[in-house]
Order: structure tokens, then sequence, then C-alpha cells
């Protein structure tokens, strides 16, 4: 019997799928630990995904949820939110922090102990976004770049760096341990990008940074087996995350707040991850599959990225 082409194996995978993705939920034992018992610190909660979460968490009626963010007045008004909409047993905590600072960290977990004794569940949904080009971040308008400019792209990935890899660090070596030693079923959400698996223009700085941090979770999900960590990686989501970009770019792709996922949608599908213990999630669901598309026709996936954030490469002369 002749073998069959490489791609055509690929395309069975891509048809085969949802059949195994469907079986493998399936196969899934349920979070074990009753929501009424569980404490979950959400890191990123005074916006987005993180925010949405906490609402969502509160009025599933979860033991505690504390919501952790750098601006003061947003933590202010994401606990009045949760308050408003939480179970009768559910306590909400706000705390002031960075991430990306470990005093901030390390004073987090001392409240979280004093108050909880622990916690079961860490959720990490902060970052920042970086949106041009790598060589337009240089400011490159002939065939060299001057040395301002190299100076400018180490500034701006110490940045990117900072916010999506240092901090996702430091909270990982900050509440590893308690959660380990304080939790029957210990649990940790890494909201991540569809970047980090398939690479897009103009995403340069951002992807790699996201990329970092998501490696880090995956290879402590291997060095520490009682914990279940998700790593979520959705496509565009609707908000402002992309107005405060690190690098000053814009955003050249359509508008999210009309084309991205909603966030009320990709906080549910934590949730159910979580739940359900899986490791690695893509949103939307075909996104797997492209992923594993990319090194059978990197080609095709390079056009499709170009083509979504409306990027050419610069006409060289």
């Amino acid at each position: 019997m002749p073998l069959l082409p490489l791609r055509s194996y690929f395309f069975l995978a891509l048809a085969l799928a949802p059949i195994l993705t469907f079986l493998r939920r399936r196969s899934r034992r349920s979070f074990k630990l009753p929501r009424q018992n569980e404490r979950i610190l959400i890191i990123g909660a005074s916006s987005g995904v993180g925010r949405t979460l906490a609402h969502q968490y509160s009025k599933l009626g979860a033991k505690g949820v504390c919501v952790v963010g750098r601006r003061a007045d947003k933590i202010a008004e994401v606990v009045a939110e949760c308050n408003a909409c939480k179970g009768p047993n559910t306590e909400i905590i706000g705390i002031t922090g960075d991430f990306a600072e470990v005093d901030d960290m390390v004073r987090t977990r001392s409240q979280l102990e004093s108050r909880w004794g622990g916690f079961d569940t860490m959720i990490v949904a902060a970052g920042v976004s970086a949106l041009r080009p790598l060589m337009e971040v240089a400011g490159v308008t002939s065939g060299n770049v001057e040395k301002e400019g190299i100076q400018r792209v180490v500034d701006v990935v110490a940045l990117a760096t900072r916010g999506n890899y240092v901090g996702p660090l430091i909270a990982a070596v900050t509440f590893i341990p308690l959660l380990e030693s304080s939790s029957p079923h210990p649990s940790i959400l890494l909201v991540n990008t569809l970047a980090s698996a398939i690479p897009a223009p103009t995403r340069t700085i951002y992807a790699s940074s996201k990329a970092a941090s998501l490696h880090l979770y995956q290879a402590l999900s291997i060095e520490h087996p009682r914990i279940s960590f998700t790593h979520f990686l959705p496509s565009t989501i609707e908000g402002d995350f992309r107005a405060s970009a690190v690098d000053g770019g814009t955003a050249r792709e359509a508008d999210p707040n009309k084309t991205g996922l909603k966030r009320d949608k990709v906080a549910h599908r934590c949730i159910a991850a979580l739940d359900r213990r899986e490791k690695n999630v893509f949103m939307p669901w075909a996104m797997g599959p492209a992923h594993l598309l990319y090194w059978v026709w990197p080609s095709f996936l390079e056009w499709r990225a170009s083509v979504k954030y409306n990027f050419s490469p610069p006409v060289v002369s």
C-alpha cells in the first residue's frame, strides 16, 4: 500500500480533531473541590478577562475571590461589582499591587495566608501589548539603523518583558509553594495569547515575550505535577488592551470590539478549562489545528496573518 503525502495525514488529523477533543474532555474528571470551598486569586483583575472572571466566580459562589491590579481605583470598582453580584458566602478581597514587583506579591501572599490560610486557584491574566513591527520600533528608514533606534528597541523589549514574562515569573515563584501546601486540588490558569503559538506580523515583541511566559508555565507544569496547569491561548479579544501599547503602536487589524472574542465567553471557557483540568486550550478551538498547520504549510498561515494584521513588507530600494 503506497504511503500518503505528509499533508494528507495532517488533513486527516484535522478532520478527527473535533472528535478527539470531545472524547478527551469527556474522559477528564471534573474539578473535585466544591465551588463553595474554592479560594481564587486573580492577578490582572482590574480590566479585561481578569475582571470578567472575578464577576463570574463571584456569581458562582466561590468561597473567596481575591482581585489584584495596579490601579487602586479600578480594583475598588471590581470589588464593588463583585460584592453586588456575589453569592451569600463569598468573600471578596481587593489588593493593589504590580505582579512585576516582588514586594507587592509578597504582601499579597501574606494577606492570603492571614485571611484564608492559603488558596486553591491562581489566575494570571495581566500583561502588556506591543503593536509595531520590530524595525519600525527601531526607526529604520534606510539600509542601517542608528544606535538610538537599537536602544529604543531594547527599552521597549524591557517593558514588554517586565509585563509579559517577569510578572508571571514572580507570581509563579511567590505563590506556587503556598498553593501546593494549602490546597487539596491546586490549579493555575495562565491567560496567554494565540500569538505565542502562531507568529504574526506587528506582534514581534509582544508574541516573543508572551511565548516566554507560556513556555515557563508549561515547564513548571512538569516540575509541579500536583498542580493542574491550564495554558489558555485566545485569539483577539474585545476591549481596550491595545490602547496602551508599550511601543506606542496602534492596532492595524479590524476593531476588536466588533470582531474580537467576547470577554464573558472567554471567561466562561477559562472556568470550564480549569474545572476540566485541561492543559492547553485554544480559543476558538480551530486555532489548535491551525497551530499544527503552521508546521506543515507555514506559508499559508503567514499569508493569513499578514491579511489579518493588514501588513505588507516594506519595499527595499
